[in-house]
């Protein structure tokens, strides 16, 4: 009886941890693209990339994301942007 309690407990204590990780919605990168992609060319120009953002950092993370370096993000290359964490 007494490990059944500790489980229960354990489990109890765990579960909240996990149902939060589950609930964080996913952020639809495609979405983002297409929003961002003001003349709906399929690219995002430096321009489009850098909306209301700090010019001078959305600059230096548009060099590092066009990996070839034709002066525009394809959707692969935005979508191999990594995250921020919140």
């Amino acid at each position: 009886m007494r490990k059944v309690l500790c489980g229960l407990v354990i489990a109890a204590l765990v579960a909240p941890g996990f149902v939060q990780a589950a609930d964080k919605p996913k952020v639809d990168r495609e979405a983002q693209f297409k929003k961002m992609d003001k003349n709906s060319d399929g690219k995002l120009s430096l321009e489009e990339f850098t909306g209301k953002r700090d010019a001078e950092m959305a600059k230096e993370q548009f060099a590092k994301l066009d990996k070839d370096k034709d002066g525009s993000l394809t959707l692969e290359e935005f979508k191999a942007a990594p995250m921020k964490k919140k």
